[in-house]
């Protein structure tokens, strides 16, 4: 837990730019000559850049202060001053940076080396070779350089996976993640058991993968602030699609499902237009019989509006665990044009 951080809150300086220098070329024989003051260097950028590597923004946790060099100025004979050096903060993919004080947007990161300029150095001034014209041949000025940009800074990590697991603590999503992929979550028999959410790799058909997320539980009024909050529901917003999990000795399946369904709705509606499905786990700790009365009793309270797809399974016993991977491979690929 204490190695999962998902937000930091930086002080950034970008660099200034180089002032421009007002020189007059000067030689042995030649007394007066023209204005060859050059420019001065830009300021360095603060960059952000993606790495697929990383999961975590736990190595920016203690930089609060992250300031760029200075552009050097101006030379004469034309010689540009040296650009301040840029600095690369390499950052989980799925981080979003905001202005701290409007929580504008500055810049997502969501692919492996994309780059996004997060504070932009100062231009270096010119030279005073620029204003040389017929009316003035002998200018003796030169600008100076543009400041760079000072600002508190928030970076927040959205974890980004194809599908994301939504239940109560208990529901069995980290014993399913640990069955389908080689992620190795904390399994045991209390409540909030996970307390960041874990990644894993899910192989399909031996040539095809997706990325599964376990949420940590949600309970209900954790849009409210209940629970573990809105601390992890922030990451379900960059799931592609929702698998919602509700074990199969709730005393209400589709009422458990519900109710995960408004804490959704209220924390954030669009993700209620987010492809879903319900897995109803732990199916081998009932007899058949029993499970078939369930399936049709879930059959009868789903909604006719917005039905969905729906699943009985078993993680322990493997039931079903290859139909639900074709169910989601289904879902994940229904807009790409792909063959299962």
């Amino acid at each position: 837990m204490e190695n999962f951080i998902d937000y930091v809150k930086i002080l950034g300086r970008s660099g200034h730019g180089g002032a421009g220098c007002s020189h007059f070329h000067r030689e042995k024989f030649i007394r007066k000559g023209g204005p060859d003051g050059g420019d001065g260097g830009r300021g360095g950028h603060i960059i952000l850049k993606g790495n697929k590597q990383l999961w975590t923004l736990l190595h920016l946790k203690y930089r609060k202060h992250i300031f760029a060099d200075d552009g050097e100025r101006g030379g004469s004979a034309l010689c540009f001053g040296k650009s301040g050096k840029d600095i690369i903060l390499e950052v989980p993919l799925g981080t979003v940076a905001r202005d701290f004080e409007t929580g504008q947007v500055i810049c997502e990161i969501n692919e492996h080396d994309q780059k996004a300029i997060l504070l932009e150095g100062g231009i270096g001034g010119q030279g005073n070779a620029h204003f040389k014209s017929p009316t003035n041949q002998s200018p003796t000025y030169a600008q100076t350089g543009r400041d760079g940009i000072e600002k508190w800074v928030v970076m927040e990590l959205k974890l980004l996976a194809d599908v994301g697991l939504v239940g109560f603590p208990n529901a069995g999503k980290s014993t399913l993640l640990s069955v389908l992929s080689e992620a190795k979550p904390e399994i045991a028999a209390y409540p909030f058991t996970t307390l960041v959410p874990n990644l894993g790799m899910v192989y399909y058909r031996d040539t095809y993968s997706f990325v599964m997320a376990d949420i940590p539980g949600i309970i209900e009024g954790a849009s409210g602030g209940k629970g573990l909050g809105v601390r992890f529901l922030k990451h379900i917003e960059r799931n592609a699609c929702l698998l919602f999990m509700v074990p199969i000795d709730a005393d209400d399946i589709m009422g458990q499902y519900k109710i995960l369904l408004n804490e959704l709705k209220q924390f954030n509606p669009e993700l209620l237009l987010k492809d879903r499905m319900l897995a109803i786990t732990k199916a081998d700790t009932v007899d058949e019989e029993t499970r078939m009365m369930l399936e049709k009793e879930v059959k009868k309270k789903m909604p006719k509006k917005q039905p969905i797809d729906y699943v009985f399974v078993s993680s322990a016993t493997g039931f079903n665990l290859d139909k639900l991977k074709d169910m989601l491979w289904a879902r994940l690929n229904v807009n790409r044009g792909m063959e299962k």
